[in-house]
């Protein structure tokens, strides 16, 4: 395993933020893992697993390693009656990953189409779009403890999936390092389209897992900005959850208030993007830190924005959603200090 010293993170994020990383080295194989063990055991620094880059905001320099996860490859595990069992290497491009499913003729995944990262990453953050989420068709995955070496395996149940959340964000970030991950894709399909934007552009179509999955494609393009184009890491705050007694209130004051009922009705899940945008932030910029003229939801790097700076926005509409409607918003990206 070859570890660069003093290497620039600005490809290296979707934000395109300048920052530096006092070491760096690439996860390629097992015995890069076994490296990377023996590292951490030698050296009191922080280390730091990096997938595509596109979940993370660096306030700062990184004073340790990063390790780049670039394991790579993916196949048809295994076939029952009911369903497909897929796995791909945690350093595969998920959508890359995603489409490879499709042209295989399997569905599952076409929801989640066009999110940015790496498939090693996706069940940490429990990614998720257009009414699905990863912990609908994750089977299993396998990790490496760096503090000791063992692999293990995780089934659905105790990969403790919630909504962006998981065991791996919650309790082992960067203690486990997810070498690869199983889906089981079913062979009858249920198709999820009930979603605003996504229903109206299938409207007449026949649908498969290919055309669900060009309108999710299409519908991201439209709503999203490109991080090849300007930097950004996709939706930067969570959408809230609400009891359902603080929705109906906050209803009653605002009338369009979005609400999607969660967890068998007890819950609502309602628009941060929408909240924000009330607040009036749509197309703000200070310098070159922003939010998107497209979607509220969205920070933006026109060019040359610290992470520091792009940080002071998202605290400013953290605190104008809550003094407006009394809900603190969470980012959903990593934010390093």
């Amino acid at each position: 395993m070859k570890i660069n010293e003093n290497v620039s993170l600005k490809d290296l994020n979707t934000f395109g933020v300048a920052a530096n990383t006092k070491y760096l080295c690439e996860i390629t194989n097992l015995q890069d893992i076994e490296a990377l063990f023996e590292w951490r055991s030698k050296h009191n620094l922080p280390a730091l697993l990096l997938g595509g880059g596109s979940n993370l905001l660096f306030k700062n320099d990184f004073e340790g390693l990063i390790a780049k996860v670039c394991l790579s490859g993916k196949d048809i595990a295994e076939e029952d009656d009911e369903a497909v069992y897929v796995s791909a290497a945690g350093g595969e491009n998920w959508h890359e990953f995603v489409r490879w499913t499709i042209d295989k003729g399997f569905a599952g995944l076409e929801n989640l189409s066009l999110i940015p990262g790496c498939v090693g990453a996706a069940p940490i953050q429990n990614i998720g779009a257009y009414g699905v989420e990863l912990s609908n068709t994750l089977h299993s995955l396998q990790a490496v403890n760096l503090d000791n070496g063992d692999i293990l395996e995780f089934d659905n149940e105790l990969c403790k999936f919630g909504y962006r959340e998981s065991f791996f964000k919650s309790q082992a970030l960067d203690k486990l390092l997810i070498t690869s991950v199983t889906f089981r894709l079913p062979k009858k399909p249920e198709w999820h389209i009930n979603y605003a934007g996504l229903r109206e552009a299938l409207e007449g179509e026949v649908l498969t897992a290919d055309v669900i999955s060009q309108a999710v494609i299409s519908e991201r393009q439209r709503k999203l900005p490109d991080p090849a184009q300007i930097g950004n890491a996709g939706s930067f705050f969570k959408n809230p959850v609400l009891k359902v007694s603080e929705f109906e209130s906050l209803k009653s004051e605002h009338g369009e208030l979005p609400g999607f009922p969660q967890n068998h009705n007890h819950e609502v899940k309602t628009s941060a993007g929408w909240l924000i945008d009330q607040c009036g932030w749509k197309g703000h910029r200070v310098g070159d830190a922003g939010v998107s003229d497209k979607h509220a939801l969205v920070l933006v790097n026109h060019g040359n924005a610290t992470g520091t700076e792009l940080w002071q926005i998202a605290e400013d509409i953290i605190a104008s959603v809550e003094d407006k409607f009394g809900i603190t918003l969470e980012p959903e990206p990593r934010v390093i200090k």
